[in-house]
């Protein structure tokens, strides 16, 4: 039985790519820069498979024996984008950027938005999206309006409170958005982004939920799932991929819950793969600057290595990576376009080996077919004899 088991810790960069300054993200590192700023830092479940081997961490040293194999991916994709950062895991290299709306959408979108949805939008400019509700969710609550906003990425984002346009609405009206933009308009994703509460103390809830393009070519799901393996999404990962290539999905609330059903599949046995989103590193802490908060994070999410490690059958192959950055210690509440960690394990694995700097996200798709053995032309450079014994 074969399963390959992938956990995206999203936003976990460790370190500015060399084209960061074009981004605007020079410094950059947001596991390093996270680990400088806080006291008692710690991560030896992750250290222990080789994280502090990759590069400088404080508090996480790099160990002489490692278990795990290391290094880091840089992307190929032109952005910063959770989408383009994902599509590039499973093997999809985009060379042009999604189209970003800086200073909002223009008049032909809304128009369009608000003739068919039917409704008048609040906002239509980049924000952080608790700000955005904080300034503009009594006025929402006043007038029935959504409130419309973009940030530095690729996304078209609809925020209501879900006493005033109830959920199913909301994704109603999100598919609708989805079905106008397209062309040169096809943003990488439409996001629902449900609140509750009262003016002052708004708090956006977990159903939050991204309505995004089919990916532009063939990915490693869709070519496991043509040869008969089960492809099992976690999180928010059928809707980044807009279910094609998945066989099973399950949505989660947040990090430990995606571990917990990632353990759930795991134990079920079946052949496939596990593909796997933990989403609060990016949209609880990176975006709000939280950095403390992020540092938490990251070592609760460390404290869960140990389950994932015992549920791991012989002949398993685990990848542990991220898809993007999001510094919480620069000015910036927008992804940041860095290298992400790759640590690679398992029982009939090789343990130390330094992976080095993979050229693209892609490696992963094209190991992961290589260990399943399927024939492909998927982009990326399999390193699975480097890893196998």
């Amino acid at each position: 039985m074969k399963r390959a088991i992938v956990i995206v810790m999203d936003s976990v960069g460790i370190g500015e790519l060399p084209d960061a300054y074009k981004y605007g993200d020079e410094g950059s590192n947001t596991l390093g820069n996270i680990a400088a700023r806080v006291s008692g830092f710690r991560l030896p479940n992750l250290q222990k498979l080789g994280l502090g081997n990759i590069g400088e961490i404080k508090g996480v040293e790099a160990l002489d024996n490692p278990s795990g194999c290391f290094g880091k991916m840089a992307e190929k994709s032109a952005g910063k984008d959770t989408t383009s950062g994902h599509w590039e895991i499973s093997g999809i290299i985009k060379e042009e950027p999604f189209p970003v709306y800086p200073h909002g959408f223009p008049a032909e979108i809304i128009d369009e938005f608000e003739i068919r949805t039917g409704r008048k939008v609040l906002g239509n400019y980049a924000a952080s999206g608790t700000k955005i509700i904080e300034d503009l969710g009594e006025m929402h609550i006043k007038t029935k309006r959504p409130i419309v906003y973009t940030s530095a990425d690729s996304v078209f984002q609809i925020a209501a409170h879900e006493d005033v346009i109830p959920v199913e609405e909301l994704y109603r009206i999100c598919s609708i958005a989805r079905e106008i933009l397209k062309g040169e308009h096809a943003v990488g994703r439409v996001i629902a982004r449900p609140f509750t509460g009262e003016p002052g103390s708004f708090v956006r809830t977990s159903r939050r939920r991204d309505f995004s393009l089919d990916p532009l070519g063939v990915t490693m799901l869709d070519v496991l799932k043509s040869n008969g393996y089960r492809v099992m999404g976690v999180g928010k990962i059928e809707d980044i991929f807009n279910g094609r290539g998945i066989t099973d999905a399950v949505h989660t609330i947040n990090n430990d819950d995606s571990m917990d059903k990632t353990i759930e599949y795991m134990k079920n046995k079946a052949e496939g793969l596990i593909f796997t989103n933990c989403v609060d590193f990016d949209m609880v802490y990176g975006h709000r600057n939280n950095v403390e908060g992020y540092a938490e994070a990251l070592m609760n999410f460390d404290s869960r290595i140990p389950d994932i490690m015992e549920s791991l059958q012989k002949d398993d192959i685990l990848i542990i990576t991220a898809d993007h950055g999001c510094d919480p210690t620069t000015e910036s509440t927008d992804h940041s376009r860095e290298y992400v960690p790759l640590l690679v394990a398992g029982l009939s694995l090789k343990a130390g080996v330094n992976l080095g700097v993979r050229e693209t996200f892609a490696d992963i798709a094209a190991t992961v077919l290589d260990y399943f053995g399927i024939k492909n032309d998927i982009n990326g450079t399999s390193f699975l004899y480097e890893v196998k014994k």
